[in-house]
């Protein structure tokens, strides 16, 4: 991507914990200078430390661009520290779950142009997928140069408005531990039926990474593909009569899960 304007104003990075980290890897990755980079995070990691960005220094008078990477629960001591970079042109991205775009522009000001985003972890791997909305003076060009950036780590998605953000939250900014404690379940399942614990381990992430890729790749969606490797009458077809059962199985029970997952963010943002 272009990072000319980035590289001219500056990028100012709040937070620079696994998210920001992910999405600062990507960047230097692509090719944005380190110079052009201002991190404040009180507690840097090594690598943070080796990468030449500037760190919990003096910040430029009117970045490009600050995007928001501290937790929730930081945000009140955190974020009034950048209150005098709000009013102006500086765009401020927000990846901090619950955080409502009302609390921004409550300290920043209405002003400001301010866009939410949901990434998710598979960032690291320039795998993740972000979902972003933004306040009423947030402009095309504003949200073209979040989306350029959250591209550096994966796919991005615009929402209708910020009232589906809790429920992309839920899941696709959630979903990875779900995936995760598949996996996890699977093996301890292989291990139930007398596989030893790595053989399994082996077994259930190779599955779930392969299923994933060819549902990524193939021209055939899930549902066909999920009827393309169950026999009638065949060992799947039994394991499946019981993950799809309508009160005890997968359905419901990601239904329950991802509800409570869209609640707790909407808990988080009063």
């Amino acid at each position: 991507m272009n990072f000319d304007k980035v590289g001219r104003q500056g990028l100012v990075l709040l937070g620079c914990g696994k998210m920001g980290s992910a999405m600062l890897a990507g960047w230097l990755r692509q090719g944005l200078p380190a110079a052009s980079v201002w991190v404040q995070e009180p507690h840097p990691s090594a690598w943070l430390r080796g990468t030449g960005v500037h760190l919990n220094a003096g910040l430029p008078e009117a970045p490009a661009i600050v995007l928001v990477a501290v937790k929730p629960q930081m945000m009140a001591e955190a974020l009034p520290s950048l209150a005098a970079l709000g009013g102006g042109a500086t765009l401020f991205l927000s990846v901090a779950a619950g955080t409502t775009i009302a609390y921004y522009e409550k300290v920043l000001g209405v002003g400001t142009p301010i866009i939410r985003a949901m990434p998710n972890t598979p960032a690291a791997v320039t795998r993740g997928i972000t979902a972003i909305c933004g306040n009423a003076v947030a402009t095309e060009g504003d949200m073209a140069l979040a989306e350029a950036l959250l591209s550096a780590v994966g796919k991005v998605v615009r929402l209708d408005g910020e009232h589906q953000m809790d429920a992309v939250t839920a899941v696709s900014g959630s979903g990875p531990a779900y995936v995760f404690h598949l996996i996890e379940a699977m093996a301890a399942a292989g291990e139930a039926q007398g596989l030893p614990a790595a053989l399994a381990a082996q077994l259930a992430l190779e599955t779930v990474a392969g299923a994933g890729e060819l549902a990524r790749l193939g021209p055939e969606d899930p549902t066909q593909l999920r009827i393309n490797v169950t026999s009638p009458g065949g060992t799947t077809a039994a394991a499946l009569a019981v993950l799809m059962d309508a009160e005890t199985g997968f359905p419901p029970l990601l239904r329950r899960a991802v509800k409570a997952a869209a609640d707790r963010g909407r808990e988080l943002g009063k």
